[in-house]
């Protein structure tokens, strides 16, 4: 089977396709022949070893696929081969089958389709779990999502909306603030590059302040960099700022802010979390799916590559120019 791999760290173009052995299910795996994988922010950190998991090289990246499962391992009986099924992986999911523990794998629900069940779980499970366990989003306060038309930015927008949050979505232009607005946000502002000097910090902070009349409930930061400061200085009293990703670099924060507002700046790390609560994370997704199948969320895969064109994929994703989720297809 072919499959994309990392030999050394490095950026996209270090990236190979190769022929390797087809993988064998252990006890309690199944192998799955992939359909398409959903690239995320991880992949472009995982081939650098900047990522919190390193796996032993050779290795794919690739955290989200979804596929046919074409073999099982012994004591597998909740899936069968031929099951269509969606899941996290962790890595090796840009391969044309992949080994994987079966209870990391769901059946994919009726309707929805191999692209949008691969962009579906990290996007919408993070969030999930950001805006309900650890934000506490609540019917009428005021979000705030930065790089509201990325994937996880994008899945906040329609989670909020469908929690009846009003939605202010922050994106690098205009086109993407429009985008997010089209998908759920009630409004939106365009922000400067990063990084920022002193004087734009104030003036990012003045115009959140200015949108949403006064302050914001919860900011999801899925950008980091310069932004998280004035972010954080426009929360109303008890906010919450949720710290998701950092593509624009890692932060510093004056803590003193926590006191002047009582606020909290909480950490949302869903894969962490999804091992140590299966039932909670179980719950989550089959919220997700009601929402699904009501129409109110729906993933957005804005371009496809096929597997050879693995590093041109991890690119647009790193570079920022994606709205909503680039997929691997198979």
């Amino acid at each position: 089977m072919k499959a994309i791999l990392s030999k050394a760290p490095g950026l996209p173009d270090t990236l190979v396709l190769e022929d390797v052995p087809s993988p064998q299910p252990k006890a309690g795996e199944v192998v799955v022949s992939v359909k398409a994988v959903g690239v995320n922010f991880p992949d472009f950190l995982i081939i650098q070893d900047m990522y919190q998991y390193k796996p032993p090289r050779p290795f794919s990246p690739g955290g989200e696929i979804s596929g046919v499962v074409k073999s099982v391992g012994d004591g597998v009986s909740a899936l069968k081969p031929g099951d269509k099924v969606f899941g996290s992986v962790g890595s090796g999911g840009m391969a044309e089958e992949v080994a994987v523990a079966a209870n990391r794998m769901i059946r994919i629900p009726e309707g929805m389709p191999y692209d949008e069940a691969a962009a579906f779980l990290m996007t919408y499970g993070t969030s999930q779990y950001a805006l309900v366990q650890r934000g506490q989003l609540k019917p009428g306060e005021k979000l705030l999502v930065l790089g509201a038309a990325g994937g996880v930015g994008l899945a906040a927008v329609e989670l909020g909306r469908a929690m009846g949050a009003e939605v202010i979505a922050a994106a690098s232009s205009q086109e993407k603030v429009d985008f997010a607005i089209s998908k759920g946000a009630h409004k939106g502002f365009v922000y400067e590059s990063n990084p920022l000097s002193r004087e734009q910090q104030k003036a990012f902070s003045d115009q959140i302040k200015e949108i949403s009349g006064g302050g914001v409930d919860v900011v999801y930061d899925g950008v980091g960099g310069d932004y998280a400061e004035p972010a954080v200085r426009a929360l109303n009293w008890e906010g919450r700022f949720l710290v998701v990703g950092f593509p624009a670099g890692i932060p510093k924060l004056p803590l003193n802010l926590t006191l002047l507002k009582s606020c909290q700046i909480v950490g949302v790390f869903w894969g962490a979390w999804v091992a140590r609560n299966p039932k909670a994370h179980a719950d989550n997704v089959a919220a997700l799916f009601d929402l699904y199948s009501q129409g109110k969320i729906r993933p957005h895969v804005s371009n496809t590559y096929p597997l050879e064109r693995a590093a041109e994929a991890i690119l647009e994703l790193s570079e920022r120019r994606a709205k909503g989720k680039v997929v691997i297809t198979l």
